[in-house]
């Protein structure tokens, strides 16, 4: 595998898992397993859909779209749902699926990343999928941080700048 595509599939799983999984375990710390399902308004998602709906995307696109399994997502079912699943439930669910992206991420090879698949009726390059994925997740995960700010009413500090240097202040 050429080093260019080694450090793509690498730099998409360290994000993922790495990155912002950490970030969204310190929102769920913040919060009550009531403020996980509260909405701002009738028009958005509680953090619990925005995690639900991760979940369904992450796994539609990677282990089902890349890793070629039965899709079974049920994606309108994220967005319904107002109650259930507890903060650590949640915290669970995404890992497992996390855990389940990240082996097929970790099993890819460098003719993979240009093969074609069909995911959500749109037909793209495994590389494709790779990155969509992780831009999305960015996205979801800004959404996620944002809302627990409101709710929790304080600065999440993921980094402190001692000597102007930004320094990570998460697990």
């Amino acid at each position: 595998m050429s080093e260019l595509s080694k450090a793509f599939i690498e730099k998409a799983r360290s994000l993922l898992v790495r990155e912002y999984l950490p970030k969204i375990e310190r929102c769920l710390d913040e919060i009550t397993d009531e403020q996980v399902w509260q909405r701002p308004n009738k028009s958005s998602n509680s953090i619990a859909n925005l995690i639900l709906h991760l979940c369904g995307n992450i796994r539609q696109w990677i282990v089902s779209g890349v890793g070629q399994t039965k899709d079974t997502r049920q994606r309108q079912a994220e967005f319904d749902a107002t109650e259930g699943l507890t903060r650590k439930e949640l915290l669970e669910k995404m890992r497992a699926t996390l855990n389940d992206v990240d082996a097929v991420l970790s099993q890819l090879s460098e003719n993979d990343l240009l093969s074609s698949r069909s995911i959500q009726g749109y037909d793209v390059t495994v590389l494709e999928a790779v990155f969509h994925v992780t831009e999305h997740f960015s996205m979801r995960a800004g959404q996620i941080i944002t809302l627990t700010k409101m709710l929790a009413d304080k600065d999440m500090s993921f980094y402190s700048f001692p000597n102007g240097k930004a320094t990570r202040n998460w697990r």
